[in-house]
C-alpha cells in the first residue's frame, strides 16, 4: 500500500535519489510521526469526527511518501487509534518511561524486523509491519515505533514531548542537544509568554 517510485530495471543502491536517505531518515520518519499524530488527534476520539483522508494525505505527501495513497475513512480511523497509542510515547517523562511504552507497543502491535527494498524500488531499509502491502494503520504504527525506538536508543532520552501550552495538544520531536524544548512552536511559546505577562500585569 505504501508506494515508492517504481523502477523498470534493477539499479545499484548508490543510484537512488540522493535525497532518499534524508527523506526517509529516522529523524524525518519521527517528525512525520509527530505531524500525523497531530493531524489525527487534533480532535480527540469521542469528541468529534476524524480528519478526512485528504488531510492525512497532505502530511504523507509533505514527508516524501509517494502517491497514490488510496486512503479511506476506515484507514484514517485506524490511524487515529494508532495515534492515541503513539501519543503515550510523547507524554513519557523519561527515557525509561518511553522505552516501557515502546516495548509494549512493539510487543503487541508490530511484526518481526525485516528488510525490504519494495521490489527494487528503494534502497534496502527496515520494516516492522507484516509486509509491504500492510494496511495504513499497521504501517503507521510500526514505522513510527521503529523511528521513536531508534531515537530513544541513540539519545537516551524521550524522543519527543507534548506542548506544555494549555491551549495546544500538539506533540513534537525533541532536539538532540541543547536546552529542552517545552513548546511545539514559537507561536505557542510567544502566546504563553504574552499570557504570563498579562497575568502578572493583572496581579
Amino acid at each position: 500500500m505504501r508506494y515508492i517510485r517504481p523502477v523498470s530495471t534493477p539499479r545499484d543502491a548508490h543510484a537512488f535519489d540522493d535525497d532518499w536517505s534524508t527523506r526517509h531518515s529516522v529523524l524525518s520518519t519521527a517528525r512525520r510521526t509527530a505531524a500525523l499524530v497531530n493531524v489525527l488527534s487534533a480532535v480527540p476520539p469521542g469528541d468529534g469526527p476524524a480528519p478526512g483522508p485528504d488531510a492525512v494525505a497532505e502530511v504523507l505527501r509533505a514527508y516524501g511518501e509517494k502517491e497514490p495513497f488510496d486512503l479511506t475513512a476506515r484507514d484514517v480511523e485506524g490511524m487515529r487509534e494508532a495515534a492515541v497509542l503513539l501519543r503515550e510515547v510523547f507524554a513519557a517523562e523519561s527515557a525509561d518511561a518511553a522505552a516501557h511504552v515502546l516495548n509494549r507497543l512493539l510487543g503487541a502491535h508490530t511484526g518481526r524486523l525485516r528488510l525490504t527494498s519494495h521490489g527494487g524500488g528503494a534502497p534496502w531499509h527496515p520494516h516492522l509491519d507484516g509486509d509491504d502491502d500492510a494496511p495504513w494503520p499497521e504501517w503507521f504504527l510500526a514505522s513510527s515505533c521503529m523511528a521513536l525506538t531508534v531515537l530513544v536508543w541513540d539519545r537516551q532520552r524521550p524522543p519527543g514531548r507534548t506542548c506544555v501550552s494549555g491551549s495546544c495538544r500538539n506533540v513534537f520531536i525533541a532536539g538532540g542537544s541543547g536546552p529542552e524544548r517545552r513548546y511545539c512552536s514559537r507561536r505557542c511559546a510567544t502566546r504563553e509568554r504574552v499570557a504570563q505577562h498579562r497575568r502578572r500585569g493583572d496581579g
